[in-house]
């Protein structure tokens, strides 16, 4: 089913909020310079402003150390690493034609993060497992995500570039997360060449909320965005498999979704649907709580 913009007028879309301030993630992982091409395809197409945060924990204790002489050595290492990456980062931001600036704060990246995304437009983090494991949801994006009202755009650490204007396929249950995902979306979805509103249905199970596909398609038709409404019946993987299975039959390059979960522990921060798209994302996930 395809929903169109209402009759006799052809809204042009808003560019009233385009995501122009974009804060990025610097960290040494294996996903910065996957996560930084994205900041820079988003700054690209927007005329943005990229502000490149670099925190450094060195708020560290290390046990028997009586003397602080450890804690020194390893805040010396910390820096030391900082300053490669801050070089190497800068040097690549030297040859693109996008304007950027660099922060570089004493602090832990979740804290730091939420700071400076009060004023920004979209947060670029990667998908990084929680310390000491190889797999699992960031605890990162979970605080982000609870604690913050920016939009994030977490990127798999071997996305090459994002396709700010490929398809997009946004995730639906009619909850007030996934219309503030949709909202946070605009820019994104109003340069994407296809929208999909999908929705999964789990046989003898609601969703709780009573907003239909339908509401979502008529908001994005007053933006002058049309889009295909989907019903998939959901896999026997989990509604995230079946989101993900979706996308990728459709060559979607964004994944839109609502966060869901709540601020009590971040080790279980995220309902299973989120930990599961968290957890190896297979394309660009854009995240609102």
């Amino acid at each position: 089913m395809r929903a169109a913009p209402d009759v006799g007028h052809s809204p042009a879309i808003s560019q009233e909020d385009p995501m122009r301030s974009i804060l990025l993630h610097v960290h040494d992982d294996a996903g910065l310079s996957a996560r930084l091409a994205a900041a820079l395809d988003l700054a690209r197409r927007f005329d943005g402003h990229v502000t490149c945060l670099q925190p450094i924990a060195f708020e560290y204790a290390v046990p028997g150390d009586f003397y602080g002489t450890a804690v020194v050595e390893l805040m010396t290492v910390m820096q030391e690493v900082a300053d490669r990456v801050r070089e190497a980062t800068e040097a690549r931001l030297a040859g693109e034609d996008v304007r950027w600036d660099w922060i570089d704060e004493r602090g832990l990246d979740s804290s730091r993060l939420l700071e400076y995304a009060a004023l920004s437009d979209v947060v670029v983090i990667g998908a990084v497992p929680p310390p000491g494991e190889t797999r699992g949801p960031s605890r990162l994006a979970g605080t982000l995500a609870i604690h913050g009202r920016t939009p994030l755009l977490v990127v798999p650490p071997d996305q090459p570039r994002l396709s700010v204007g490929g398809p997009a396929l946004v995730a639906w249950n009619g909850s007030p997360e996934s219309s503030r995902a949709l909202r946070a979306a605009l820019p994104l979805l109003g340069e994407a060449s296809e929208v999909y509103l999908a929705r999964v249905a789990e046989p003898g199970r609601g969703d709780g909320f009573d907003m239909p596909p339908l509401r979502g398609a008529e908001y994005l038709a007053r933006h002058g965005i049309e889009c295909e409404l989907v019903e998939l019946p959901v896999l026997p993987e989990g509604v995230a498999h079946t989101l993900e299975e979706a996308a990728r039959a459709r060559r979607a390059e964004l994944l839109v979704s609502g966060a869901y979960g709540h601020s009590r522990m971040i080790e279980t921060i995220f309902g299973g649907v989120t930990r599961r798209m968290l957890t190896a994302p297979s394309l660009p996930l854009l995240l609102a709580h």
